[in-house]
């Protein structure tokens, strides 16, 4: 985690798979179990998630301003579709992978 894009890429991840927790296990469980409890865990830990992914799509943005609004278009995407935060992971890496190629050559 030392550099931006690895936080913001670890970071979507738990976003990513909390998301996913509360969308396929927490959900059912409330609706189906009437355990309303796990919603309200896992929800409260995916809301703090989200808000550090947020926080992390800003200090990228701030430390590399050459990335365009379009960048926020997909990272607000990522966060908000099922398995988004997957999809966006793979892009960053790819990026980044191309990023210190370019510098190498």
């Amino acid at each position: 985690m030392k550099t931006p894009i690895d936080r913001l890429r670890m970071i979507g991840l738990a976003e990513g798979a909390s998301y996913l927790i509360l969308l396929l296990v927490a959900m059912p469980l409330k609706y189906f179990a009437g355990l309303p409890i796990a919603v309200q865990i896992v929800g409260s830990l995916h809301g703090g998630l989200f808000i550090l992914f947020v926080l992390s799509v800003m200090e990228v943005t701030i430390r590399r301003p050459w990335w365009s609004p379009k960048f926020w278009f997909f990272a607000a995407l990522a966060a908000l579709l099922p398995f988004g935060t997957f999809v966006f992971d793979g892009w960053l890496k790819r990026v980044e992978h191309e990023r210190v190629a370019s510098r190498l050559t």
